[in-house]
C-alpha cells in the first residue's frame, strides 16, 4: 500500500514539475523574444524614449487599479513562502510582462530575471488547488517556480535550482524540494530550448593557473565586488524611499522619474546605460570599459527600479560587475574576460546573497576552468556586501548573518 502510495505521490509532482516548467519556460521563452523586439525597435527608434514618463504613468496606473496585491513582486515570493497566506494572483505574470516590456520599450535601465520569476512564481502557485496541496508543499511550489524562472532567462539550469533554494535561505529546504528543484529548472531550460529561443554566450579564452599574487587579486576584486553590491542595493532602496516619501501618488512615481530620466538620457547623448545593457556587458570582455560605466549604470537602474518602473536587478548588476571587472583590467594583471567574469556573477552574488548559486553559474556561464577564480571571488563579495540585498523580504541567515550582528552590536556600544 505504500509503495503505491509513494508512486502516486512521485508521479505527482514529476507532473507538477513537467507542467510548471513547460509553462514557465514558455512564458520566458516569449518574454526574451518580446523583450529583443522591444529593444531592437528602441535602438533604431531613439524618438520613442520621449515618451517614457508616459509609459511609466500607464505602469503606475495599471498597478494602483489592477494590481496592488502583486505590486511587491519578487518579494511578495519571499514572503509568501516564509508565512504562506494566500495563492499569488495568476494576473502577476501577465501584468509584470507588460510593464517590463514598457519600461524597456521607452528606455528605462531594467533587467529581465524579476519578471521571469515573477511570472514562473505565479503560474506555479496555481497548482495548490487541483493538485489539493498544503501550505508546505505550497513552499515548494514557490520554490519550484523561482527555478524554472531563473533558469530559463538566463540559460543556466544548475545555478537556477541553486538561486531558488539558496535566495530562500538553504537550511530551511526540503530534500524533496532540491531534487524538484533541479528538475524544474531543467525543464525549463529545455522548453526555451525547443522553442529554440537563444541565449547570450560569453567566453573567457584565457585563465592563468592560480598562484599567490593571483590570490591577493582576487581577494582585491573579490572586496570591491561586494562593495559595488552593497552600493547598487543601498542606492535602489535609497530611490524607492525618496520617492514613496515626496511622491504620495504611486503612479506619479515613474511619471516624474521618466521626466528625469528622459531629461538625463538627452544631455548624456547616449543609450548605452538604459535597458538591458547586453552589447556593453559582452564587449566588457574584450574591451577596457572607462572606469564610470559600472557607476552610471548603478545610478541609472537604481533610480528607475526606485521611481517605480518594472524589470528584474540581475542583468543590470551583470552589466555593473563586468564592466567594473573590465576596468579593473587596467590595474590588476589579469586577463580582462577572467576580471569581467569575476565580476559579472560576484556583484550579483553580494546583491543577492547567493555565492553557490553565483559560482556555480559563472561556471555554466564561462566553463568549470573558471571555477577556482569565480568562487572565490563571489564568497569574498558575499561576506563584503553587507546584510541589505535588492530583495527587502529576503532573510539574511548562517555566518554572513552573524557577522554583521556582532558589528552592529559593536557599533553600539562604541556609541
Amino acid at each position: 500500500m505504500n509503495l503505491k502510495k509513494n508512486f502516486f505521490l512521485i508521479a505527482k509532482w514529476m507532473l507538477i514539475c513537467l507542467l510548471i516548467g513547460f509553462f514557465s519556460g514558455s512564458a520566458s521563452a516569449f518574454f526574451l523574444v518580446s523583450l529583443e523586439w522591444v529593444t531592437h525597435y528602441r535602438e533604431y527608434h531613439n524618438w520613442i524614449i520621449w515618451l517614457l514618463p508616459v509609459g511609466g504613468l500607464a505602469i503606475g496606473l495599471l498597478y494602483k487599479f489592477y494590481g496592488s496585491d502583486v505590486v511587491k513582486g519578487n518579494n511578495l515570493l519571499l514572503e509568501e513562502y516564509e508565512n504562506p497566506q494566500k495563492t499569488i494572483p495568476l494576473k502577476m505574470a501577465p501584468m509584470v510582462l507588460v510593464s517590463t516590456l514598457i519600461t524597456h520599450l521607452f528606455g528605462g535601465s531594467a533587467g529581465r530575471e524579476g519578471t521571469a520569476v515573477q511570472m514562473s512564481g505565479a503560474i506555479a502557485d496555481q497548482f495548490k488547488k487541483p493538485f489539493h496541496l498544503n501550505d508546505s508543499d505550497r513552499k515548494t511550489l514557490i520554490i519550484l517556480g523561482i527555478s524554472a524562472g531563473f533558469a530559463s532567462v538566463f540559460g543556466t539550469p544548475l545555478a537556477g535550482a541553486l538561486f531558488a533554494l539558496e535566495v530562500l535561505y538553504f537550511s530551511k529546504i526540503t530534500y524533496k524540494s532540491i531534487v524538484l528543484s533541479f528538475l524544474v529548472a531543467y525543464i525549463a531550460y529545455f522548453t526555451v530550448e525547443l522553442w529554440q529561443v537563444q541565449h547570450t554566450h560569453y567566453q573567457i579564452p584565457t585563465i592563468p593557473a592560480l598562484s599567490l599574487n593571483h590570490f591577493s587579486y582576487i581577494i582585491v576584486a573579490g572586496v570591491l565586488f561586494g562593495l559595488t553590491a552593497m552600493l547598487f542595493s543601498r542606492s535602489t532602496h535609497l530611490w524607492a524611499t525618496l520617492f514613496s516619501k515626496y511622491i504620495q501618488d504611486a503612479p506619479l512615481r515613474p511619471f516624474v522619474g521618466g521626466l528625469i530620466l528622459v531629461v538625463a538620457i538627452y544631455f548624456m547623448g547616449t543609450t548605452k546605460y538604459i535597458g538591458l545593457g547586453i552589447p556593453t556587458l559582452v564587449e566588457s570582455f574584450s574591451t577596457t570599459n572607462p572606469w564610470y560605466d559600472f557607476l552610471l549604470k548603478i545610478l541609472f537602474t537604481g533610480f528607475t527600479l526606485g521611481a517605480g518602473f518594472k524589470g528584474g536587478e540581475v542583468t543590470p548588476l551583470f552589466f555593473i560587475g563586468a564592466t567594473l571587472g573590465s576596468a579593473l583590467s587596467l590595474v590588476i594583471p589579469l586577463p580582462i574576460a577572467l576580471l569581467a567574469g569575476m565580476g559579472f556573477v560576484a556583484v550579483f552574488s553580494g546583491a543577492t546573497h547567493t555565492p553557490i548559486a553565483c559560482s556555480i553559474m559563472g561556471m555554466e556561464l564561462f566553463g568549470v576552468e573558471s571555477g577556482t577564480y569565480i568562487g572565490i571571488t563571489c564568497i569574498l563579495a558575499y561576506y563584503s556586501s553587507g546584510s541589505i540585498g535588492i530583495y527587502h523580504s529576503q532573510i539574511v541567515k548562517g555566518s554572513k548573518y552573524k557577522l554583521y550582528q556582532r558589528f552592529k552590536k559593536k557599533d553600539l556600544e562604541d556609541f
